[in-house]
């Protein structure tokens, strides 16, 4: 106990430590408490990639569709970014660490539900619920930081560590996902978070409760907005499969209609809203969301498609891959702190722009794959590329996100801008996966299913044409991608106009992956 606590009167309450209710833990708790949030951040940052990895055994294992596979990550994001700004709420209302425990019991209950998972339904439910924790936790655990550390260098040093976590959490998602996948099996990448979960959920203790706000959940605008979002999604996966004159694709996109237009209307009337629309008054900051949402759905596409070109096309192993992405992780690191101080001497869309033209050329390239393609010679060198132009693009669209935002409005804004990074992503790999599946089938029905007879039965005339196929499906993928980022760099152009700034106070990481 600290001298400051001791001088408390015995009367005052007291938390487990034994020390007064709401006050910031001892030295000797902090560095607990710091590892509690930092690996509550990895986890949940991990998760978007490591799965990434595991694609194609899960694909083997359950018998999973090409249509249906990229529901394995849109399902977690989803989730996560339509529930994000509802789990920041539940903290408010309800205690932000009493919210971030139940967020992580959530995700590691689901990932030890989608580690037993018998076949794809079951796994897609498990990735949702995955999604719905990580939602409910990470909005907790940024505000936590403030109520726990005392300010000065212990709350700068917990927000740096934090800000690492959000910046390598892809890197380590997709080693650690080749790593489980090749040693043991592909269920290790969910069973790997139950040991992290529970030891998070043993330290939460050290950590301080906030004052909780007066107010009511957004229910129906919860409801009406992601129920819309997982039609959409939903409506464009199935038309790509099925045809876009299809009875239930159409039915799809006439309930999103309708949900995401009462989702707006009651985000216009209602005194409590879910995501204000008065923070898109500002072009800048409305302008930055748009761009995020492009960069999203290209980025989450590229790391999807390249993990199915590296392992069916190439044969690389699932560590193999692992490290093969790890020009992408350099590349956007290196682009990432170069930006950084940038902005106080060039506009946001000095530095974006550029970047997003960069990262669209480097989409261009990997559309010109083809099943020889070399490593050193294409993917590398394209990888590298594409990242330095994602890297360029992310700290300016963060800092216009919550510049000119009020203070108490700041966690808000950031937050909205981590779910338009999620939602772009799993609406651009719907339409992206569809493409690709429809332009592989073209050449050859059910490419990927050919692929691994193919491979069985020792017919290398099958495997050269199914991997043509789906070669073609991926490039085309690519293209799109760049064209998300040529979108981006458009919006930048048009609607972000704010001089050069200081770094803004409040900004939460964005989820890179």
């Amino acid at each position: 106990m600290s001298a400051d606590s001791a001088a408390v009167a015995p009367s005052a309450p007291v938390d487990s430590l034994g020390a007064p209710a709401g006050a910031p833990p001892g030295g000797r708790h902090l560095g607990l408490a710091l590892f509690v949030i930092a690996a509550a951040q990895l986890m949940v940052v991990l998760d978007g990639t490591i799965t990434n990895i595991a694609l194609p055994s899960i694909q083997t294992a359950l018998h999973v569709s090409d249509a249906n596979l990229a529901w394995i990550v849109n399902s977690y994001a989803l989730a996560f970014g339509g529930l994000l700004l509802l789990g920041g709420r539940a903290g408010d209302l309800f205690g932000r660490r009493r919210m971030f425990q139940v967020g992580i019991a959530l995700f590691t209950l689901a990932s030890l539900l989608g580690g037993l998972a018998p076949n794809e339904g079951l796994l897609i439910g498990a990735r949702i619920l995955q999604g719905v924790g990580a939602a409910v936790a990470a909005p907790s655990a940024l505000s936590l930081i403030a109520t726990t550390f005392p300010e000065g260098k212990p709350r700068n040093k917990a927000m740096g560590v934090y800000a690492a976590m959000a910046g390598i959490g892809a890197t380590v998602g997709l080693l650690l996902g080749g790593v489980l996948t090749d040693a043991l099996d592909w269920r290790w990448v969910f069973f790997v978070n139950i040991p992290i979960g529970l030891a998070v959920l043993a330290g939460t203790r050290t950590l301080v409760e906030a004052e909780r706000h007066q107010g009511r959940l957004d229910v129906p605008g919860t409801i009406s907005g992601t129920g819309g979002l997982l039609a959409l999604v939903y409506g464009i996966t199935r038309g790509g499969e099925h045809g876009w004159t299809d009875g239930l694709s159409l039915s799809c996109f006439a309930v999103a209609a309708v949900l995401l237009s009462a989702f707006l209307f009651i985000q216009a009337r209602t005194a409590h809203p879910m995501m204000p629309l008065r923070l898109f008054r500002d072009r800048n900051r409305s302008g930055s969301y748009a761009t995020m949402l492009f960069i999203g759905a290209g980025m989450i596409a590229t790391f999807y498609f390249l993990t199915l070109y590296m392992q069916l096309i190439l044969g690389y192993s699932a560590v193999k891959t692992g490290f093969a992405n790890l020009p992408f992780s350099l590349g956007m690191g290196v682009a990432a702190a170069a930006s950084a101080k940038l902005v106080t001497r060039l506009a946001p869309r000095a530095i974006a722009g550029p970047g997003l033209l960069v990262a669209a050329a480097g989409m261009f390239w990997f559309a010109t794959l083809t099943p020889d393609s070399s490593y050193t010679g294409h993917l590398m060198p394209a990888m590298f590329v594409t990242a330095l132009g994602l890297g360029m693009g992310f700290v300016p669209m963060t800092l216009g996100a919550v510049s000119g935002v009020d203070h108490q409005e700041t966690g808000i804004a950031s937050a909205l801008l981590n779910t338009a990074q999620q939602i772009g992503g799993a609406l651009g790999l719907a339409v992206l996966a569809t493409v690709s599946t429809s332009a592989a089938d073209d050449r050859l029905p059910d490419a990927a299913a050919s692929l691994y007879r193919g491979a069985a039965t020792g017919d290398h005339a099958l495997v050269a044409k199914a991997a043509d196929a789906l070669t073609h499906g991926y490039t085309l993928a690519f293209v799109g991608a760049g064209v998300m980022f040529l979108a981006g760099l458009l919006v930048t152009g048009l609607a972000i106009t704010a001089g050069k700034q200081e770094a803004a106070e409040g900004a939460a990481p964005v989820h890179i992956g």
